[in-house]
């Protein structure tokens, strides 16, 4: 890799014009160089929204010869920076919002063809159509695209059933940095060819080269549904809950849910249209979620569970929904808890993995370790099925967060030590962008950056793609030092 890299200038300029039609061109405007937490704002040289595959292999192999950076866009919805460039040589910026097709859906095969521009509601939706369902579930589905979902291997809240969107997607057709297409859309759920270069484009955050389509995995569609909002002991009690779900229930169990009673408290101040389930939030709650099909007891299965669990202390209230309209409310404030937190305004936010049964040391940990340090509140909420908490830090009540923005590099430090200690990750679902590369850099194993580095300055020679993402750039006549 180099950070010898140029800004767009009139001979790319006009290369690109001769070669793509007007429409590709597009107003570089402000959404293109934000990111949603306001951490971040980028620069642009220049916008372009190409129409089919083709046209990204052009603009990238006239990148690469004039070695200009390229930041790929999909929904703008990721929160570590992945999206927007700070500083350096002004980039293109390469949309995928025109390329929305949903090329084809097999329901007899259980999968479908989509091109990376899709929104990730329209690809549940066309699955749906076809009594067909595509699990993975995000807070901004009506706005985030199936290409940035596998470039971050996204998560969401049916991991714990579905997996991440590494696990949904069958192949891929992508562009490298020089403009060569891999032609990778293949329906087969065996195919041992050699390296598996889908894998190693998902999850990547643009850096190896531009996810065009992909061909995902399609299910079939739960004839019934069930969601509980239940009270718990503590955390310990959730994973001891969980266990006995899966060990009744299989597969079923499609989502586990923990809450803490800050987030409720959240809620209740700034969404108070948003009906409450408990009457007084409790410490610890866990949304569960099940889906059967339509010759299976859910109610009964679950009521075989919750029963016990409550008899030996695990549960306290059980709230189990009637109907859909139910079932969507008790949704709806869990998928409203990061609206809350961005209205409150946090000092530092955290998307971590840990080992299922270290959450509940660690939150005591880290808990403890904050205390320590001062008056914080802290919203630990997240998806215990996976191991996956978003552990957020804010200012006690009455204080702002600007207030303590001097202190944020040092919790979020405090919090990955304590990650690490326990053998987690410091990014379970939202990726390493900017945000975290100095955390990675840090806490990651010297053997893997290596291997990284290497990977990158292969496929990626130049260093066009997505300059500063996920690896900081190496200085020209640096050397291949692991991580930049």
């Amino acid at each position: 890799m180099t950070a010898r890299l140029n800004p767009v200038d009139a001979p790319l300029r006009a290369a690109l014009e001769a070669a793509l039609p007007a429409v590709c061109f597009r107003p570089l405007e402000p959404r293109y160089l934000e990111e949603p937490r306001g951490a971040f704002r980028g620069c642009g040289g220049l916008l372009l929204a190409p129409e089919n595959t083709g046209q990204v292999a052009m603009i990238l192999g006239a990148c690469n010869r004039a070695r200009v950076g390229v930041v790929p866009y999909g929904g703008g919805t990721g929160l570590v920076g992945g999206q927007v460039l700070e500083e350096g040589p002004a980039p293109v910026i390469l949309s995928l919002e025109r390329m929305t097709a949903i090329r084809s859906v097999a329901p007899e095969e259980n999968c479908m063809l989509v091109e990376a521009g899709a929104l990730l509601a329209d690809v549940q939706a066309a699955a749906e159509a076809h009594d067909r369902l595509f699990p993975l579930s995000l807070a901004a589905e009506g706005s985030c695209r199936i290409g940035g979902n596998l470039a971050t291997n996204a998560g969401g809240v049916n991991v714990l059933r579905y997996g991440t969107a590494r696990d949904l997607c069958l192949g891929l057709e992508a562009v490298l940095a020089d403009g060569t297409v891999l032609h990778g859309l293949k329906r087969l759920r065996k195919d041992n060819t050699g390296y598996d270069l889908r894998h190693l484009l998902i999850g990547s955050e643009g850096t190896l080269g531009v996810i065009t389509a992909a061909s995902l995995k399609l299910f079939a569609r739960p004839r019934h549904r069930l969601t509980a909002f239940l009270e718990l002991r503590d955390p310990a009690a959730g994973l001891a809950l969980l266990a006995r779900l899966r060990e009744r229930l299989g597969d079923a169990v499609s989502a586990f849910e923990l809450i803490h009673r800050q987030g409720l408290l959240f809620l209740a101040g700034t969404l108070p249209q948003l009906r409450q389930p408990f009457a007084e939030a409790p410490e610890w709650c866990a949304l569960v979620d099940l889906g059967f099909g339509a010759a299976l007891d859910g109610q009964g299965g679950l009521e075989a569970v919750l029963l016990p669990a409550i008899e030996a202390g695990l549960v306290g209230e059980a709230l189990i929904s009637r109907n859909e309209a139910q079932r969507r409310d008790f949704w709806t404030l869990r998928e409203s808890i990061p609206e809350a937190n961005r209205m409150i305004g946090a000092i530092a936010s955290h998307d971590i993995a840990l080992p299922l049964a270290a959450i509940p040391d660690f939150i005591a940990a880290a808990g403890a370790k904050l205390a320590a340090l001062g008056d914080f509140r802290i919203n630990c909420f997240g998806h215990l099925g996976d191991g996956n908490l978003h552990y957020n830090i804010f200012p006690p009540e009455g204080r702002s967060r600007a207030e303590y923005a001097g202190r944020a590099a040092g919790i979020r430090a405090l919090v990955h030590e304590t990650v690490a200690s326990f053998d987690g990750s410091i990014s379970a679902e939202h990726g390493i962008g900017r945000l975290k590369r100095d955390d990675l850099r840090r806490f990651a194993d010297p053997g893997k950056l290596a291997a990284m580095a290497a990977i990158k300055a292969a496929l990626d020679p130049n260093g066009i793609m997505n300059p500063g993402a996920v690896l900081a750039p190496v200085p020209a006549g640096a050397g291949s030092a692991p991580g930049g």
